[in-house]
């Protein structure tokens, strides 16, 4: 399992921090761009200034069709950078987007996995897209543009300090405006989220027992349910959309007010001749422009926080969750397995499920798992596998820890049938060869190993018959039956199967018997949990697991008769309920 670490939300050389730094050439690039965008904006009010002060009074054509030129000529100009910076910026995203998706999908697999599957979540996906999202938007824009907001502050003292002063006191109180906005109703929309992720979580839960659900009659109750859920998520959800709609409309409200009093003020300075009649105009211009970065900054607040959450729960993610290095590769699997005073506590247990499990099975041995329900199997299944790691002692392969392999690689040479099969979604010839590049002759010999070759071919579409969904167009046995298939792709050595025949028909029994004496004579390393005592006779060895504890192992004959004189009396009464739910014959 994956021990997480406790980063500061802006881990200093975090993997994404140094992945934006890999693009800080192109932030440099847009904060240049945005110098040049900002510097250009001042054209409008210079423009507007010119033709009052010396257009209107000279009625000059000729000087206004010239202002008009040059005006449309840096408007070109202004307009390209606008699209390159825009361009510049789809292009970081999409570099961060490379350099950290795979990573982030990686990550998310392993915490998914530490966790047992409770923490089973794209979330970090979507985190992602919204940073991504916001690298992209008109928000980010904004902030670049606001650190040359004092270029136009500067201009209106020249117009006049009043200007200016006013242009200062408009900005300042539209923070404290977006500042307010966000303290009234942050604590509503953090209550609305957590209320609309739980009612997803409930639907989602609903729609995967559906069958169920309407067979019995609940679904009344658990509409019931998603339906408070859903009743407190709106609750809050108005709440914060009034109180902010209300502090948005005041803003509005203030900002079309400055911008009609500044050119009061503007006719007053004029009256008294303190300006010309076109700083009037080019004033309330400028002062307008002046505000539009902090008008885009309040308008994208929450975009902004958002972009920041994403940021720090992604960094989070992957500090805890390292990168795995390079390991040097390790010699073909020769099955050897081998377990040392195991002792695994699974994600989410409060103490150990396995305690102190030890033994060696042999390369090309066959090994029966059994025990009643709860005794550990499939803790030791998961364990074998590398799916949980030891608390304590080691599980290895040819002497070597799981943990010492790559997985890629290792995966070759593992085969492995849950308990509950998933087929994935594509066709069924994709799923048996793993959705790697498809080996036809492997996929049909993997599919006649498993005894489903002939079951494929009357399927309407034969192996390329799509699967869907859960892959609810077959039976539950013979998804188990393709799930087979799959671990016997491309020839493993070691393979494991977890209640192979709990879905399985005669035939289909017969076809897994088969398969186990195929894979014998193969001098493959067959692991098999079973409740069942029909395929004992192919075993060569059994270990009978109670609590936690290995209670006999040994030679298949040695065990069967250790179990049947200790059946008449039992040594311990943990050992009592242990063989009479280990198995049927």
């Amino acid at each position: 399992m994956v021990t997480a670490k406790n980063p500061s939300p802006l881990t200093k050389d975090s993997e994404l921090s140094n992945a934006l730094s890999a693009c800080k050439s192109a932030f440099y690039s847009v904060g240049l761009f945005s110098l040049g965008i900002n510097l250009l904006l001042l054209l409008p009010s210079i423009y507007m200034l010119q033709v009052y002060d010396r257009v209107l009074p000279s009625s000059s054509e000729s000087t206004l069709v010239m202002l008009t030129l040059i005006a449309l000529f840096f408007f070109v100009i202004m307009g390209a950078l606008e699209w390159s910076r825009a361009q510049m910026m789809n292009v970081v995203s999409l570099r961060v987007d490379a350099l950290l998706s795979g990573r982030i999908y990686d990550a998310m697999f392993i915490q998914t996995l530490a966790s047992g599957g409770r923490s089973a979540t794209a979330q970090p996906l979507n985190d992602l897209h919204q940073l991504r999202q916001f690298m992209t938007g008109p928000g980010l824009f904004a902030f670049f543009d606001a650190p040359w907001l004092p270029i136009y502050i500067f201009v209106l003292f020249l117009f006049h300090p009043a200007f200016g002063s006013v242009a200062i006191g408009s900005g300042i109180i539209l923070l404290l405006i977006a500042f307010w906005n966000e303290k009234a109703t942050h604590s509503d929309h953090e209550k609305a989220s957590k209320e609309a992720s739980a009612a997803q979580q409930i639907t989602q839960a609903n729609l995967r027992n559906a069958e169920v659900i309407e067979a019995m009659g609940m679904l009344p109750q658990l509409k019931q349910r998603w339906k408070s859920r859903q009743s407190q998520h709106l609750s809050f959800q108005s709440r914060a959309t009034a109180k902010g709609g209300l502090i948005t409309a005041l803003s509005k409200l203030f900002r079309l007010s400055i911008q009609s009093l500044i050119l009061g003020l503007g006719a007053y300075l004029a009256i008294h001749r303190e300006i010309s009649p076109g700083l009037v105009v080019a004033g309330s211009i400028l002062l307008g422009r002046a505000l539009a970065p902090l008008d885009q900054i309040i308008a994208h607040w929450r975009g902004l926080l958002h972009a920041l959450q994403a940021y720090q729960h992604l960094d989070k993610l992957l500090t805890s969750i390292p990168a795995k290095s390079e390991t040097m590769p390790l010699p073909a699997v020769a099955g050897e397995i081998r377990v040392e005073n195991c002792v695994v506590t699974p994600p989410g247990a409060e103490s150990p499920v396995l305690k102190g499990i030890s033994f060696v099975l042999e390369p090309g041995m066959h090994l029966a798992i059994v025990g009643p329900s709860a005794a550990g199997k499939s803790t030791l299944a998961r364990a074998l596998l590398g799916l949980y790691i030891p608390d304590s002692g080691a599980v290895r392969l040819d002497g070597a820890e799981l943990n010492q392999w790559d997985r890629p690689e290792l995966g070759k040479y593992l085969g492995y049938l849950p308990q509950d099969v998933e087929l994935l979604e594509g066709s069924i010839s994709e799923n048996i060869a793993r959705f790697d590049e498809i080996d036809p002759e492997q996929v049909v010999f993997a599919a006649q190993k498993a005894g489903i070759h002939e079951m494929i071919l009357r399927l309407p579409a034969g192996y390329d018959t799509r699967i869907e969904g859960q892959g609810n167009v077959l039976s539950a046995g013979q998804r188990q039956r393709l799930g087979l298939a799959r671990a016997l792709y491309n020839n493993p050595q070691f393979i494991l199967l977890d209640e192979p025949n709990s879905n399985l028909d005669h035939e289909g029994d017969a076809a897994l018997q088969n398969t186990l004496v195929t894979l014998k004579k193969s001098n493959k390393t067959v692991i098999v949990i079973t409740h069942r005592g029909n395929i004992l006779s192919l075993m060569d060895k059994i270990l009978l697991i109670a609590h936690g504890e290995i209670v006999h192992y040994g030679a298949r004959d040695q065990v069967l008769n250790a179990i049947q004189q200790s059946a008449q009396k039992p040594a311990t009464p943990a050992e009592a309920v242990s063989l009479k739910a280990s198995f049927t014959m």
